[in-house]
């Protein structure tokens, strides 16, 4: 019996750490969310909020934005979602910062062309003032 209540002890350790952490990747899940549907939706204030002022979102052709780039081309119409799909995603939490990749797949116009995206992302999302913002951005062919 005494060497069961430090095994106990332990696991309510890890589970307790495993629910705190489960909490910040569920919040920076919600922000990736967020920012898919805002993205979608073309919606400046929501981009605004959700995307840090130094933000660096690499496209996979190599093209590099910063954040009014990223979204004036959004909100302007140019670069217009229809649909994002996010599949097998996996989120590390470490301090204030997060690593997040994920499988994206998408349709849109872009300068009046239909495309259909199926690529690979890695982002880097940061904790600013107690919300998640996303800070760097890297799509890749697949």
């Amino acid at each position: 019996m005494k060497s069961f209540v430090p095994v106990f002890a332990f696991l309510i350790l890890i589970v307790g750490n495993a629910a705190a952490q489960s909490k910040e990747e569920s919040a920076v899940m919600a922000a990736t969310s967020a920012l898919n549907k805002a993205m979608v939706d073309g919606d400046k204030t929501s981009l605004e909020s959700l995307t840090a002022t130094e933000l660096s979102y690499g496209h996979s052709s190599g093209k590099v934005d910063n954040q009014s780039q990223f979204i004036t081309a959004l909100v302007s119409g140019s670069v217009d979602f229809t649909s994002i799909d996010i599949t097998n995603q996996t989120i590390q939490v470490s301090g204030k910062n997060a690593i997040v990749r994920n499988m994206f797949s998408g349709k849109l116009t872009s300068d009046g062309k239909p495309v259909e995206l199926k690529i690979g992302i890695l982002m880097v999302w940061k904790k600013y003032k107690g919300n998640w913002k996303l800070l760097a951005r890297q799509g890749y062919k697949l």
